[in-house]
Parts: structure tokens; C-alpha cells; sequence
């Protein structure tokens, strides 16, 4: 019980800052943001990324946390699709950019799984 708490605690505590990329994609506590699984790839008129992030949080609680935070930073929120086996993917859509959330239970651990694209506003 002490541990389920615990979990459910860190995944709705205020989320981290975002990665420098995507200033407006908080990321919620519990979760460590996984380098080597994850891709950036950026052209003058794009950016896009595949970010992985896992952690010991349920996916219950992350899919909420992750939507209430989205949506403070401006993100609306489009679909919720949830598959077999705790797997859950949630849509987004903001100015030009858009995003997909999907979110597993591992063996040991919760995935995150976020793949963003933004068109980037040419300099003034």
C-alpha cells in the first residue's frame, strides 16, 4: 500500500523542467529521460523528436499527469487511445506543432514514449 502511494505521489508531484527542446512538454516527476533510445532531429524549418522516458510510475496515473500538464502549457488535447496490456496513446495539436504520448508497463519499468514535430517560425 505504502508503495502504491509512493507512486501514485511521483507521478502527480509538479512536473520537472522540460528538455531545452521542447520548453512547453513538461515532463512528469519519477520519470528519467532515456539518451540512447531517444532521437532529435532539427532542419531550419523543422523539428521533430522522438523522446523516451521510463520510470517506476503507474500508466494510470502518468496518462493523467501527462494530459493535465499538456494542457496547462497550452497543448489541446485530441484522442485517447487505450490497447491492451496498459498501453495508452494520447494526441495533441498546439500552433504549428503536434505531439503523441503513448505510455507501457515494462517489466520493471513505465515508458513514456513522446514523438513531436514543430514547424519553427523563420528569424525576424
Amino acid at each position: 500500500m505504502v508503495a502504491c502511494t509512493l507512486t501514485v505521489a511521483c507521478a502527480t508531484a509538479p512536473p520537472r523542467p522540460a528538455r531545452s527542446e521542447f520548453e512547453d512538454i513538461p515532463v512528469p516527476k519519477g520519470l528519467v529521460y532515456q539518451p540512447e533510445k531517444s532521437t532529435i532531429i532539427e532542419s531550419p524549418k523543422v523539428k521533430a523528436a522522438l523522446l523516451l522516458y521510463r520510470g517506476r510510475v503507474e500508466v494510470e496515473s502518468l496518462t493523467v499527469a501527462m494530459r493535465a500538464t499538456l494542457e496547462a502549457n497550452g497543448w489541446k488535447h485530441l484522442s485517447t487511445t487505450v490497447a491492451p496490456k496498459q498501453k495508452t496513446t494520447q494526441v495533441y495539436e498546439k500552433e504549428g506543432s503536434s505531439l503523441q504520448a503513448r505510455f507501457w508497463d515494462g517489466l520493471w519499468f513505465t515508458y513514456a514514449e513522446l514523438t513531436v514535430s514543430r514547424i519553427l517560425q523563420p528569424p525576424k
